[in-house]
């Protein structure tokens, strides 16, 4: 699916464009003149349609002219699963946007768990806290350890997908 923006100008005569790729913005924007004829320099970078995850990218990094062609090349180059860890970095945990920063590379723990009760059943079922016998296993209390984790671990939903987070 392609990636449709729309170009707003900040000049009230002036009249915008929409635009996919950085090719047809630089072209429209080179042509934007207001009422009087004279260039428009600044627009407001909106996004109109494409994929849901990309959308809250760019709400995300908080989209402008500045890092548009950026933007527009990580949308072609990354996989949903590193947007999301850039969506998290950037929006949630206060990392600031660098395209040049490989998305793996942000201290986010990511989990594709419904809850923090299903990341704490994960946990134990992948032994962090230990072995625990099968038939101490119907006596855990997971929504204690839920409860726990909720100090460290967020429940969020991106593009459709529940998943839990941690920033570090």
């Amino acid at each position: 699916m392609t990636t449709t923006l729309f170009a707003q100008p900040y000049d009230i005569s002036a009249t915008g464009f929409y635009f996919e790729t950085i090719e047809e913005y630089e072209a429209c924007a080179a042509k934007a003149v207001n009422a009087y004829g004279q260039p428009v320099e600044e627009f407001e970078i909106q996004f109109i349609d494409g994929e849901r995850i990309d959308c809250e990218l760019a709400e995300a990094i908080g989209l402008t002219q500045g890092n548009l062609r950026a933007f527009l090349e990580c949308v072609d180059a990354w996989e949903d699963w590193q947007k999301t860890n850039v969506i998290i970095a950037v929006g949630e945990c206060g990392y600031p946007f660098d395209p040049k920063t490989d998305p793996q590379d942000y201290d986010v723990d990511v989990y594709a768990a419904e809850s923090l009760r299903d990341l704490a059943m994960q946990f134990v079922d992948e032994g962090l806290f230990g072995e625990v016998p099968k038939p101490l296993a119907y006596y855990i209390d997971y929504d204690a350890i839920a409860h726990d984790l909720g100090t460290e671990y967020v429940e969020t939903v991106i593009a459709g997908e529940r998943i839990v987070y941690a920033c570090r």
